[in-house]
């Protein structure tokens, strides 16, 4: 089961687990939970009428409805959450009923059920987090690993993978900035031109989480080496013209996954890179 699998991440992963599947068997489901009725009919109607699929209306605030969503599921993919940096600035009670009381609902649920595995989906804004965001999933994440210290001889073990932006996502600063070269708009906001972000594919993301899934015992924190661009060279490869916002309190010019990976150090993509990449996303 997928929590916020009608999100980007989740179509992904759906993708790719229908694909592996023998279309012969009867088991097993794959199951998106979200609270997006409007996606879950866009991606039925992508996915067609395929028995091994499964949805569920619901949100992780709601622990009696993951329960019952989680019956006969072995494995969870949590990737539920809110996630814009600027929302949660205005809104952070919000941010912590999903990001941190979701997350807690999310381990009991797969503490009392039949779940064994359960992979939470983390963010490099987590790591000496500014924004309240960072915060709730630095706490996220503490939530899971620490679960594992009571789950018993039974009980599932919890993981996480942390990972930098993923290069097209809803709600990134490519299909933004597109849609806004669409409507004509001249100028296109930046914060800083020379702030610095990790660049990751979708389908890195959903590989990293499934050989997490085949590997993990329970308590690892799963950090991949990803290259970096800049925000101004990404600027000068889409052809935008920029207006500089300025960077405000909760935003950082370079981001970190860890002591050793850093956007502002790893290695830079070129503009002519990120032109090419960007035919792809």
């Amino acid at each position: 089961m997928i929590s916020g699998g009608s999100g980007s991440f989740g179509r992904a992963m759906v993708r790719r687990l229908l694909a592996d599947l023998d279309p012969a068997t009867e088991s097993p489901r794959v199951i998106v939970y979200s609270r997006d009725e409007l996606k879950q009919a866009n991606m039925r109607a992508k996915f067609g009428d395929n028995k091994h699929l499964r949805f569920f209306i619901g949100d992780v605030r709601d622990l009696q409805r993951l329960r019952r969503a989680f019956d006969g599921v072995h494995t969870v993919i949590h990737a539920a959450a809110l996630k814009r940096i600027e929302t949660g600035a205005y809104n952070p009670c919000e941010l912590v009923k999903t990001n941190v009381l979701g997350t807690m609902n999310v381990i009991d649920a797969a503490h009392d059920t039949t779940v064994t595995k359960a992979i939470l989906l983390s963010s490099d804004k987590a790591y000496q987090p500014v924004s309240a965001y960072g915060c709730s999933k630095a706490m996220a994440e503490a939530l899971f690993l620490a679960a594992n210290n009571a789950r018993g001889k039974y009980g599932p073990a919890y993981s996480v993978v942390r990972y930098g932006n993923i290069a097209g996502s809803n709600g990134s600063v490519i299909p933004t900035w597109r849609a806004l070269t669409r409507s004509e708009q001249r100028w296109c906001p930046i914060t800083d031109p020379e702030c610095t972000r990790f660049w990751m594919w979708q389908h890195e993301a959903v590989d990293l989480v499934l050989k997490t899934l085949s590997t993990m015992k329970g308590g690892e924190l799963v950090i991949p080496d990803l290259p970096a661009y800049r925000l101004g060279d990404l600027a000068e490869a889409m052809g935008v013209m920029f207006a500089v916002t300025g960077l405000p309190a909760h935003e950082k010019l370079a981001e970190s996954m860890d002591d050793t990976r850093c956007s502002a150090t790893a290695r830079r993509m070129s503009v002519d890179e990120l032109k090419e990449a960007l035919r792809h996303v």
